[in-house]
């Protein structure tokens, strides 16, 4: 966990997108899916931009102009101990780690911040070769980002220009381009991610940085926590495909519940919210009040009860919504919450939010929920809209730029 990098890549405001928002929100009303995605297509060819969305968990990326990204695949780098040249990314790299014991994975990206770059780099190199099959030097690149300290953007900077060759590059916040692909300039973006969850505001596009909140609690704490519920029920899971396989369980069958304590008395009482999944090799198991304990984690962190959570602080999601809406309490902006991240979408989870949100703020605040149909796909759609604009060649930092003041133009150009 890497909070303090999270937080103090916050402190500056990203340029004014305003404008270009509305143009780019409006035409996109006007254009139809399919459309979207033959333009996309047909873009490619007139060195359109590459949009990368990359977090701890998940690989995005594809082609400005497209309505969806064009590969998605888990954000890991497998290699077999004593052969570290062989490489394995994403499915492949989960794969081979079940099916052979000496290939381990790792995840080279951490609560958004990059812990370890040759694994990165070979994952942006897949991406460029076998995924879009495109030269990274051929087409601009623009890549989101949920904070990263100084020195890491620089490093991204001189790694895409000197080793990828790229002609031209733009960083963007990932909360902007989330508000930007569900029709919004200004608003509030809550992110439940697979390390960490965070408030963020954003008015105008700009990101206010006071206003930024964070907990501990993400997806990956809900997995082991659903994890600690099977174990308790019995069940033992193959370590080597434990993680993935609880994961998907979780994906699957969990939900939030409105009334936390109503229902697990409902659970108590009867078998009506009972269900089963079938493990690889055959086993079918069943899960009972599991289903939404694991998720009401979000709101009640203490349910965790580990030692590490109880020597920090650590807030619900609706405590540092909230706080951020506190934090930031402008007339405009305390309408509209755009809700991402794979967490957010638990069944009853936007529903139970609200709920909590409007017992905690003023009676006079009226609160707008937004959940993206596109689901984890709403910071690379809000970078496709952006980077498809006629006036993105004048946003990004050219190779002349670079050239000239080296990776530092990061911070000036990338706010």
């Amino acid at each position: 966990m890497n909070a303090r990098a999270l937080i103090s890549a916050l402190q500056a405001p990203p340029p004014n997108l305003h404008a270009l928002a509305r143009i780019l929100v409006l035409r996109r009303e006007d254009t139809e899916v399919g459309d979207m995605n033959a333009a996309g297509r047909a873009a490619v060819g007139a060195a359109a931009a590459v949009v990368m969305d990359i977090t701890s968990s998940t690989c995005r990326a594809g082609f400005a102009g497209g309505d969806g990204p064009a590969t998605t695949f888990p954000c890991i780098v497998g290699r077999r101990r004593g052969d570290p040249d062989t490489v394995f990314i994403g499915e492949e790299a989960l794969k081979r780690r079940t099916e052979e014991p000496s290939v381990s994975g790792k995840y080279p990206v951490e609560s958004g911040t990059i812990l370890n770059w040759d694994d990165m780099e070979e994952i942006w190199r897949y991406i460029y070769d076998s995924e879009l099959g495109v030269k990274s030097e051929d087409h601009p690149l623009l890549i989101s980002e949920a904070g990263n300290p100084r020195i890491n953007r620089e490093k991204m900077t001189q790694v895409m220009f000197e080793t990828f060759k790229v002609p031209s590059l733009y960083i963007a916040k990932r909360a902007g381009l989330i508000l930007f692909a569900s029709g919004c300039t200004s608003g509030f973006n809550l992110h439940c991610g697979s390390h960490v969850s965070y408030c963020n505001a954003v008015y105008d596009g700009h990101t206010i940085p006071h206003a930024f909140k964070f907990s501990f609690i993400g997806g990956r704490e809900l997995t082991y926590f659903l994890m600690k519920g099977l174990h308790e029920r019995g069940y033992s899971l193959p370590k080597s495909f434990e993680f993935e396989t609880v994961r998907d369980i979780k994906e699957k069958l969990c939900y939030v519940a409105l009334d936390f304590k109503q229902e697990m008395q409902t659970a108590a009482s009867s078998s009506s919210l009972e269900k089963s999944y079938e493990l690889p090799g055959g086993q079918v198991i069943t899960i009972g009040n599991e289903r939404f304990r694991c998720p009401e984690a979000l709101f009640r962190p203490n349910l965790l009860g580990n030692d590490d959570y109880d020597s920090r602080p650590t807030l619900g999601v609706q405590e540092i919504t909230h706080d951020s809406l506190m934090k930031y309490n402008e007339e405009e902006m305390s309408k509209i919450i755009v809700v991402s991240g794979g967490s957010t979408l638990f069944p009853g989870f936007s529903d139970r939010l609200r709920k909590e949100l409007t017992a905690l703020v003023p009676p006079r605040m009226r609160l707008k929920l937004i959940s993206p149909p596109h689901g984890g796909s709403s910071a690379w759609i809000g970078g496709s809209m952006l980077a498809s604009l006629s006036t993105f060649p004048q946003m990004v930092i050219s190779r002349d730029e670079y050239e000239e003041f080296g990776p530092a133009i990061v911070n000036r150009k990338c706010f």
